[in-house]
């Protein structure tokens, strides 16, 4: 029987009069790739705050693995990339991996580690170089290789696409299927509907705090008579597709 990696039971947040989560309930299986999808302000970011126990939900009880996410040993098992993430400047990539990594108790190990950054399209003088003199591109494929050093079962990743070229867009998304062939984790957000259905068992839609959807893209797709994952989308959120296309 598949067990639960995450699981959000009656989650609420409110900013002032202003309502992040709205009695939000949900599942992640293990072994799963889940994708978290809405606008801007819909309420992702926020879920995933409560789950790291950066932010205090107002009400409600997440657990990961079985554990509370108040307690610490919680997030033992997993590996998180915030979407504006921003190393120490001052480090050299080498040295931010060993950090990262001796801060989880893992060993570095350079070899896995040149094998990591090829396998993102990462050149191996990154690891020579302080991170100020990073493009955006190779700060967030640093960012993915520690998480991927890390060797962890369950895998946050908010936004884990943004700033990558194509290649290195194709690239991140086969090791997030290796990943999930594996049996680990995958719990991401994404604004990218295409890499949604690409890669995502399943897909909760966020909006305005709300869970509008919880199934997998076909099932998205079948509820709103469409074989396009964007109309279908819009229709969830109950956005006029015409209007929205401009046809």
């Amino acid at each position: 029987m598949q067990s639960s990696a995450l699981n959000f039971n009656r989650v609420a947040k409110r900013f002032a009069r202003k309502v992040a989560l709205a009695d939000l309930s949900l599942d992640v299986m293990s072994g799963e790739s889940f994708a978290l999808v809405g606008m801007n302000g819909a309420g992702k970011t926020t879920l995933l705050k409560c789950l790291l126990d950066f932010c205090e939900p107002d009400s409600g009880d997440i657990n990961v693995f079985g554990i509370p996410h108040r307690e610490t040993r919680s997030r033992a098992r997993l590996s998180f990339l915030p979407e504006r993430f921003t190393p120490p400047y001052y480090l050299t990539g080498r040295d931010f991996l060993r950090l990262m990594l001796e801060l989880q108790r893992v060993p570095y190990r350079e070899a896995d580690t040149l094998l990591t950054l090829d396998s993102l399209d990462l050149d191996s003088t990154a690891l020579d170089v302080p991170v100020r003199a990073f493009s955006k591109g190779m700060t967030q494929k640093l960012g993915l290789v520690a998480c991927l050093l890390s060797r962890k079962d369950l895998y946050v990743l908010d936004e884990p696409t943004s700033g990558l070229d194509p290649k290195a867009r194709a690239l991140l998304k086969a090791r997030l299927r290796e990943l999930r062939a594996q049996g680990k984790t995958v719990f991401f957000t994404s604004h990218s509907l295409a890499d949604v259905e690409e890669i995502g068992d399943r897909l909760a839609v966020l909006h305005l705090g709300e869970l509008r959807f919880l199934g997998t893209p076909t099932q998205l797709k079948t509820d709103h008579r469409t074989d396009s994952l964007e109309e279908a989308y819009l229709r969830c959120i109950e956005v006029d597709v015409a209007a929205a296309t401009g046809t």
